[in-house]
Formats: structure tokens, C-alpha cells, sequence
């Protein structure tokens, strides 16, 4: 379950990637509301942050790929491999972007919300899996302690 979450998610990101760097290089478009579609390219990490570390970032997502597959290994849930899956597709997607996009080894960006850094596919999808992951450990951690009697 993780892997093919995980290839799903590639192929969405990069999908959209390219869609992003052939159509938005024409320009903007605006969604609705503060929704627009604005390609940008990030050297940096998450916020902007470390902007033009790229290669520091690459080995980095490089080591928390593996650690992610490593970590599989244990997983028995499919719900944990489903949030395991979106955090290791999305950090593929984005190290796929610093090794084999001619961009300097930045990341494609191009979801702007402008009250919120601009992002992509595979951020989301990085985002929603920890915080899913996240919301199974509590549960799980909950859940082996048992009744609270006070």
C-alpha cells in the first residue's frame, strides 16, 4: 500500500510539475478567492527556508527517504502505510525536482494561496501524511494506555 501511494503520488506531482513549467510560464492564472496558479522555483526548504542549500537539502530528503522505507518494514496498518506513502511520494517528488529537473535544484512551485507560501503536490501530500501519521500515533499511544481513572 505504501509504495503504490507513494508512485501515485510521484506521478501526480511530476504531472502537474510539468504541467506547471510549460503552461505557467505564459503567465499566472487566478483560480477563485486568493487561489492562484504562479509558477516559482524554490531552492529552499519548507517557508522558504535555507534558500539555495539545495544540494544539502537533496541529501537530506535522500537520508529521510530511506529512513522512511527502513521504517516500513514495521508498518502492519494500511492506514499508516497510506500516511508513510503521501510523506515518502512527496519527498521523492520534490528530490526528483533537486536531481533531475535542469533547475538549479530548485523545487517547481506553483500553488499560491498569498497569505501562505507558495507550494506543490508534493508538499501537500507531505503535510497531510505526517499529520496523519501523527493523528494514528496518538491514537495508538492512547489506545495502549489504556482508561484513565482519576
Amino acid at each position: 500500500m505504501c509504495l503504490v501511494t507513494a508512485a501515485v503520488v510521484v506521478a501526480a506531482d511530476q504531472a502537474s510539475k510539468s504541467w506547471a513549467v510549460h503552461r505557467l510560464s505564459r503567465g499566472p492564472i487566478h483560480v477563485v478567492w486568493k487561489l492562484d496558479l504562479v509558477l516559482s522555483y524554490n531552492t529552499g526548504s519548507a517557508f522558504g527556508l535555507a534558500q539555495g542549500w539545495a544540494p544539502v537539502l537533496a541529501a537530506l530528503a535522500a537520508v529521510i527517504v530511506v529512513g522512511l522505507l527502513a521504517a516500513l518494514r514495521g508498518v502492519r496498518r494500511t492506514s499508516m502505510a497510506l500516511a508513510l506513502g503521501l510523506v515518502l511520494g512527496g519527498a521523492l517528488g520534490n528530490l526528483s525536482d533537486r536531481v533531475l529537473r535542469g533547475h538549479h535544484g530548485a523545487v517547481v512551485d506553483f500553488i499560491a494561496l498569498h497569505f501562505w507560501p507558495t507550494f506543490n503536490v508534493a508538499d501537500s501530500c507531505i503535510v497531510v501524511g505526517v499529520i496523519l501519521a501523527a493523528a494514528l500515533s496518538w491514537g495508538d499511544d492512547r489506545a495502549r494506555a489504556g482508561p484513565q481513572t482519576g
